[in-house]
């Protein structure tokens, strides 16, 4: 059963099957792992509760996030070990948010959520259980999409990449805006289903039915997993990576 099943009507169901959405495209022979926006700002500083977590981080998803953060690492894990591409994208702004633009029109802060935040931990920072290592690569960005005025196609293009396998937050936001440039792009989309996550569980629940009926596959974890470890290192030139110390470049 899909996590959206509860939430649709029987005529939607309906509608849905009448015009064959939700056909499965298959997983790509050439994928890169994409791991969105999982930061602070995202993520919280500790695990606790969504009304807990807005206090101190405004737009963090709470316990949802730090659940999703093993299968996160076990999918960067096998990534690496088969030496696919991990690409990771977080978001980048000015000290003076000048440069965020349209997202101060949309957004009217409470004024006591995120106020309370004794740290000086960076909300972009990505989380460090997953943090990225000398072989990812990671985008900097301004908008939702992974795509959006970055240099995340050139790179996709640079590797060889025909697919992407997406990961990450929001589900309803980035994920979805990211996973919609990747299909205009015609690459052939996965969503992790339990690697994603939202702050409000209807829209996380909508989202993957809207991306499965017509933009990607939605895949558990363990199906992402299978699918990564058919892969034999060394198709892909990846970056050289940073020395360790006491080595040689």
């Amino acid at each position: 059963m899909a996590i959206w099943d509860g939430y649709m009507t029987e005529r939607d169901k309906q509608v849905m099957a009448a015009l064959g959405y939700g056909a499965p495209g298959g997983f790509g022979k050439r994928p890169a792992l994409l791991v969105i926006d999982v930061n602070y700002a995202f993520c919280g500083d500790r695990r606790e509760p969504i009304l807990e977590s807005i206090k101190r981080w405004r737009t963090s998803c709470g316990e949802d996030a730090w659940d999703a953060l093993p299968l996160l690492q076990r999918l960067i894990a096998t990534a690496r070990e088969r030496e696919i591409p991990v690409i990771y994208t977080t978001g980048i702004e000015r000290h003076d948010r000048w440069d965020t633009g349209s997202w101060q029109w949309k957004t009217s802060p409470n004024a006591s959520a995120g106020k309370a935040r004794p740290t000086n931990l960076d909300g972009n920072q990505i989380m460090p259980q997953i943090a990225p290592g000398p072989r990812d690569v990671v985008i900097a960005k301004r908008k939702p999409s992974g795509f959006f005025g970055t240099d995340l196609a050139s790179y996709l293009v640079l590797l060889g990449c025909d697919s992407v396998v997406v990961t990450g937050t929001t589900t309803s936001g980035c994920v979805r805006a990211t996973v919609l440039d990747a299909f205009s792009n015609n690459y052939r989309v996965a969503v992790v289903a339990d690697a994603c996550f939202d702050r409000l569980q209807t829209s996380h629940a909508a989202s993957l039915c809207d991306m499965n009926a017509k933009y990607a596959d939605i895949v558990s974890g363990e199906a992402a997993l299978e699918f990564l470890a058919r892969f034999t290192p060394g198709m892909f030139d990846l970056p050289k990576g940073n020395p360790l110390p006491g080595e040689t470049a």
